[in-house]
C-alpha cells in the first residue's frame, strides 16, 4: 500500500478518524521538500521502503508544522488524543485506538518487526 500524506492534517480529532493502520507524524517540510528535523530525515528511507510494496499496510503521514510551530507548546499534536513528544513518531492504530508507538531512534532498528 502506498503511504498517504493528510491535506488538512487538523481534520483529525481522534483514532476514530484515521482509516489507516499506521499513523507517522514528522516534521513539515520547507520550501525544498525538505523536512527541517534531521530525525526525521534519517528514518525517512526506512520508513517508505516498509510501507512501499503491495502488501504493506497502509500508512498516513501528518506532518506537525514547521519548527516554530512544533516547538509551541500549543501545537496541536502535543495534546489529546495524540500526545506527540518528539518526532518522528510512528503509531500504529487499532480499532480505533492506540495500539503502540514507535519514537525517533527506535524506528529504524524496530520498524519492521513494529508492522508485522
Amino acid at each position: 500500500m502506498p503511504l498517504y500524506t493528510a491535506s488538512s492534517p487538523l481534520e483529525f480529532s481522534s483514532w476514530k478518524d484515521v482509516q489507516e493502520k499506521f499513523v507517522i507524524f514528522y516534521a513539515s517540510r520547507d520550501r525544498e521538500g525538505k523536512m527541517w528535523c534531521p530525525d526525521c530525515r534519517d528514518v525517512e528511507d526506512t520508513v517508505e521502503r516498509t510501507f512501499a510494496g503491495a502488501d504493506a499496510p497502509p500508512a498516513l503521514i501528518i506532518y506537525v508544522g514547521q519548527k516554530p510551530e512544533w516547538k509551541a507548546a500549543s501545537n496541536h499534536f502535543r495534546d489529546a488524543p495524540w500526545y506527540i513528544e518528539a518526532i518522528p513518531t510512528i503509531v500504529r492504530v487499532k480499532d480505533a485506538t492506540e495500539d503502540a508507538r514507535l519514537v525517533e531512534g527506535d524506528i529504524v532498528s524496530q520498524l519492521a518487526s513494529f508492522v508485522k
